[in-house]
């Protein structure tokens, strides 16, 4: 007969190592880690699409974005772990969104041009880069 005591030990052993397992399991299964935030209806695929079809790249260094090497404007990696926005706004998806369509209104005279880039573009351009390292 076992004791009370080997007995628990032996279960919490089990346990210890079903956690390591389900673990394992759920980080082998993800493709990238998620992005800082998931804006609804956003589709980051579509922002790098985006962000290629306006020329993002000739101003910003863009990880995932061929030719995207410049340095006029700050390079976009990291950019979920970023404060702010410009300097001036949250780092959040409706700031961000905001800026991306419309940045000479948010800060004046800013290198950065108003490209005619609507909301839905602006939310999906956010997901990307809130999907960058």
């Amino acid at each position: 007969m076992i004791s009370r005591g080997r007995f628990l030990a032996g279960l919490g052993a089990i346990a210890a190592a079903a956690a390591i397992l389900v673990a394992v399991i759920v980080l082998s299964t993800q493709d990238e880690p998620a992005p800082r935030f998931a804006i609804a209806g956003a589709s980051a695929g579509r922002g790098k699409a985006a962000i290629e079809g306006y020329g993002c790249g000739s101003c910003h260094t863009i990880p995932g974005v061929e030719g995207a090497d410049a340095t006029v404007g700050p390079p976009l990696d990291g950019f979920a772990e970023r404060t702010y926005v410009a300097g001036v706004l949250p780092n959040l998806p409706g700031p961000l969104s905001r800026w991306i369509m419309h940045p000479q209104q948010i800060v004046p005279g800013n290198a950065m041009p108003d490209l005619g880039i609507g909301r839905r573009e602006a939310r999906d351009i956010a997901q990307y880069l809130y999907g960058l390292d």
